[in-house]
């Protein structure tokens, strides 16, 4: 979750909102701002099952290793409730990087996210589009962003 901004906006529009996040001190300053806890945990911890009705995953998955990538999103569908959506995005491109502080960064364009989505047939693509971001020009980024929904299984 971050600072906790976005699970705030998410609140103040009357959702009730669980937030997360790998790293300690994001996890501090978002229940500082949301008022709740919460908890440190990693993507490939979570365990939950259709519990919920929408996963907002903006600017997250993209610090997930490539390899990694299948079994977190799987783990998210089985968390979310049948038609329930998810949204997740990435700066648009191909690859793994690091950046001078050691952050990873997963890049991702159409055919990435299609062979992420084919691996996973209970996700079904509702939208996905790239654009750039609202930041200044020297700061602004191309992304990809998806929507997808889980559906029944058929078995």
């Amino acid at each position: 979750c971050g600072s906790g901004r976005d699970a705030l906006a998410f609140r103040q529009a009357g959702f009730r909102v669980e937030a997360f996040d790998a790293s300690p001190q994001m996890a501090r300053q978002a229940a500082l701002l949301l008022g709740q806890e919460v908890p440190v945990l990693c993507f490939e911890d979570v365990a939950w099952q259709e519990r919920f009705d929408g996963i907002w995953a903006c600017a997250s998955l993209l610090h997930v290793a490539p390899a990694d990538l299948p079994d977190v999103l799987r783990r998210l569908q089985r968390a979310l409730r049948p038609g329930g959506v998810m949204f997740f995005n990435f700066k648009y491109g191909q690859g793994q990087r690091h950046s001078p502080d050691g952050r990873r960064f997963t890049d991702m364009d159409e055919a990435g996210v299609r062979a992420l989505l084919d691996a996973l047939p209970e996700l079904s693509c509702l939208d996905m589009r790239t654009g750039e971001d609202d930041r200044a020009a020297e700061l602004r980024e191309r992304w990809i962003q998806v929507l997808v929904r889980r559906i029944p299984s058929s078995d």
